[in-house]
This record gives structure tokens, C-alpha cells and sequence, in this order.
């Protein structure tokens, strides 16, 4: 079979440049095209060059609707607002869009799931094989032990990540919200300051921290009487979720339309 043609938004920053890499060293698959945002330093540049290979002759461009056109499957680590508009693009042309933006608000997440009426579409908060396999257990552990066990989730991020908490830790909460029967909004206890009186039953407590250049640490709590049992993922590289973003292209660009997780992914 031919190889999948992916391309890839935001080629120019961290996460656009793994993807690329990734892209390039993965079999079944090759660099389709790169773009990024008007004035960025990538555009003009080889592709190659952005990710540290051998030139590839394609340099990064700005026209997303055109990348969309000529692509199997474009992989999408934006912003929410662009990765919305690359949604309604991809719906236009009927091409697969993976989708690994967080920070969405409702009205976003919304487009998105009409865009996936007319194109395949994935999205995750976290594109990590281990993630998805932590979102599992947290889901069941959050079902077997009883109310009396405290759920809290912490999770920790390089300095410049500009959304809190990240969407791996609310995707966590959703998870263990799931497991327990309850409505994660109701529930959710996003900080603490001053004298906020004792712990409400039920409730899903949130820790944020940033600093330095942590990649991304997850863990969550179950604190109950005489015992606490903890589940968590910490990544050291980027490279991970790019290499589960890859494998995600890859099973999508062969999907009918519709709205798509990693779970899918995971199962074959």
C-alpha cells in the first residue's frame, strides 16, 4: 500500500518539529507538508531542516486549507481557535484531522464534533499510549473503591503552558468522575486557599503546578481510611505523545467520518 501522506500545523514549534521527526522515521508514512502561523521564522524553511534530518525539498508554508487538500491525514498541536478553524477545513475537503490542542472550551469542543460529521476527526488530551492506559485504570479503580476513598489529581508542566488544569488531568478527573457515576462539573474542586473548612465527600480535587522544564507529570490520589493508593505517569520527552499522534494518523486516514478517541486507536 501506499504510504500515508501526513500533514502537520504548527510545524514550527516543539511539538510540530517531533511530529515531523517522527513522521519521517516512521514507516508506512511521509511528510506531506508542514504550515505554521503568518510571521513565524519557520515558513520558507525546509521541513527537513526543521526536524532535524535530511533536507526534505518541502519547505513550511501558510496555507492550512491547502496542506488539508493535498494531505491524507494532518496532524493539529495549535491553538484552540486554529485548531477549530483546521476542523472546519478538514470538513470541507472530508480529510482526517488528528487533533491534540487542549485548552478547548465547550463552544469549540462543539464545532469540532460538527466537523466530524463530514471528516474523520481524533482528538485527545494526550496523545501518550501510557496516558490512555492510566485513564483505564483510574476509571476502574475509581468504581471498585468506595466513597470513602478521596480522589485528588496533581499534575506538573513546563513553565510556559498557558492552560491550568491541563486537559491530561481533567481527561483524569472525567475518567474517575466516570467510574464513580457523577458529573465531573458538579464535583470538580479546582484550588484551595485561606480557610476553606473540611474536605466535601465526593469531590475531585485538582493541584497545578508549573515550572522549569518538566514535560508533563500525572498522578492521581485515592486517600482513604488506613490506606492511599496512587496511579501515575510522568513523561521525560515530548517524543512520546508525538509518536502517539503518529500511530493515531495512521489508524484514522483509514476512517470513515465521525469523532474519533484514542481508545479507538488502542484497540486496533
Amino acid at each position: 500500500m501506499a504510504d500515508i501522506e501526513i500533514g502537520v500545523t504548527g510545524c514550527g514549534g516543539r511539538m510540530g518539529r517531533m511530529l515531523l521527526a517522527e513522521i519521517a522515521e516512521t514507516k508506512g508514512c511521509r511528510i506531506a507538508g508542514g504550515v505554521d502561523a503568518p510571521g513565524s521564522a519557520a515558513l520558507g524553511r525546509d521541513l527537513g531542516e526543521l526536524a532535524g534530518v535530511v533536507p526534505l525539498g518541502i519547505k513550511a508554508g501558510g496555507d492550512a486549507a491547502a496542506l488539508i487538500h493535498t494531505s491524507d491525514v494532518v496532524i493539529d498541536f495549535t491553538a484552540p481557535a486554529a485548531s477549530v478553524r483546521h476542523a472546519k477545513l478538514a470538513a470541507a475537503s472530508g480529510k482526517a484531522l488528528v487533533i491534540g490542542t487542549t485548552g478547548l472550551d465547550k463552544a469549540q469542543l462543539d464545532a469540532i464534533v460538527a466537523a466530524a460529521k463530514k471528516a474523520p476527526i481524533l482528538t485527545a488530551p494526550n496523545m501518550s499510549v501510557g496516558v490512555n492506559l492510566l485513564l483505564r485504570l483510574v476509571k476502574e479503580a475509581a468504581a471498585r473503591l468506595g466513597e470513602d476513598y478521596d480522589i485528588e489529581i496533581f499534575e506538573m508542566h513546563h513553565r510556559h503552558k498557558v492552560d491550568a488544569p491541563s486537559g491530561t488531568a481533567l481527561a483524569l478527573g472525567g475518567a474517575a468522575a466516570s467510574g464513580r457515576g457523577i458529573d465531573l462539573a458538579k464535583k470538580s474542586k479546582r484550588a484551595r486557599d485561606g480557610v476553606t473548612g473540611a474536605r466535601q465527600a465526593g469531590d475531585i480535587g485538582f493541584a497545578v503546578l508549573r515550572g522549569g522544564d518538566e514535560v508533563g507529570e500525572h498522578r492521581v490520589i485515592f486517600a482513604g481510611p488506613g490506606e492511599t493508593l496512587t496511579l501515575g505517569h510522568r513523561a521525560t520527552s515530548r517524543r512520546v505523545f508525538a509518536r502517539g499522534a503518529v500511530r493515531a494518523a495512521l489508524w484514522l486516514a483509514r476512517q470513515k467520518p465521525g469523532l474519533y478517541g484514542m481508545e479507538q486507536v488502542l484497540a486496533g
